[in-house]
């Protein structure tokens, strides 16, 4: 049994070999902590995810990924234990995993994971990073001699990188995702509005108005609001204010530029010959930050190059992963001989 596993900050996808992506839940675990200070799993995924910011104090909803590495590791390994339960029901034998991870992990945080997966059932992990998965899942001619860029915004990194021949030229790794662009919110709406907001409201906020540059020809979006309900920051009341894009907008634009920081630095660190394929062919953008209206014309503007989201880039990195399990044997022989 061949599996590939994108595990998220914000969502863990699975892939099974010969059925494609089965499974996409967030990356959360509730635990039940008791007297003796070790906790006992209540919910993971989706259920999970519903007890954010609603939990006694006995429960604590955890996300045992944070930027893109684990954090907490028994968490990290009973939810893709459970995962895998749910996506292979039945007997699990032999599983092999290609897991995708930043590109900027350190050897101890690849051990992490390796071992996390181990425990959860895995006797072959292999780690594949996630801007080769992003582009082979976005269908990017990686194996040609031909430099591709692609931009994935996953929720706790950003990986910007150019690829070529099968392989990584220049990278960054960057830990700023979803989730800043949630945390930004979050400040703006407690300093500005002295009212404090949950992650979720705050990724609501964001789903709803969020936008990196004016949309043109949409003025009705513009012109659009949102009612946000939370609790006053000095009186401790409930309270409610209506946001607007353009507020939203201006809160994220810190996250935002360090993305398309990120963005200049890599094409500064390319090749020459590459630099004028990109030029030609453009930029792609994968993960959930490609869906962040506007982005693609900020991107575009700052640097000059045609900016474009990928066909599916909830799952390109995923796809990616996925086509690397369709070969596994010749992903082994690959690693083997590297």
């Amino acid at each position: 049994m061949d599996i590939g596993i994108d595990l998220g900050t914000a969502n863990t996808l699975l892939y099974v070999r010969g059925k494609g992506i089965v499974l996409n839940e967030p990356s959360v675990v509730a635990v039940r902590s008791d007297r003796g200070g070790k906790g006992k799993v209540l919910a993971v995924g989706t259920e999970a995810k519903e007890t954010i910011g609603r939990t006694p104090g006995s429960i604590t909803a955890i996300r045992p990924l944070r930027d893109g590495v684990i954090s907490d590791y028994e968490a990290a390994e009973e939810m893709i234990r459970h995962f895998v339960r749910k996506a292979v029901p039945g007997r699990r034998t032999r599983i092999r995993m290609v897991v995708c991870v930043p590109s900027g992990v350190t050897p101890v945080e690849r051990r992490a994971i390796v071992h996390a997966s181990q425990r959860a059932g895995a006797r072959a992990v292999h780690l594949v990073e996630e801007p080769m998965a992003a582009a082979i899942g976005a269908g990017l001619p990686v194996a040609e001699p031909q430099g591709s860029m692609v931009v994935d915004i996953g929720g706790g990194t950003t990986e910007v990188a150019v690829v070529s021949l099968g392989g990584v030229v220049t990278a960054q790794s960057l830990r700023v995702g979803g989730d800043r662009l949630d945390q930004a919110i979050t400040d703006f709406v407690r300093k500005e509005h002295s009212l404090l907001v949950g992650e979720r409201t705050a990724e609501d906020i964001k789903v709803a108005i969020g936008s990196a540059w004016p949309v043109p020809g949409e003025e009705e979006f513009e012109g659009r609001t949102f009612t946000v309900r939370g609790r006053e920051k000095v009186g401790g009341l409930p309270k409610t204010v209506d946001l607007t894009v353009r507020e939203v907008r201006g809160a994220v634009d810190e996250p935002v530029e360090h993305i398309i920081a990120a963005v200049k630095t890599t094409l500064e660190e390319c090749p020459p010959e590459l630099s004028g394929d990109i030029m030609e062919h453009g930029i792609v953008l994968t993960g959930g930050g490609a869906l962040l209206p506007g982005l693609d014309l900020r991107i575009a503007s700052a640097t000059g190059i045609p900016v474009f989201a990928a066909d599916d880039p909830l799952d390109s990195v995923a796809l990616g992963c996925g086509k690397c399990v369709e070969d596994f044997d010749g992903l082994e022989r690959m690693m083997s001989a590297a």
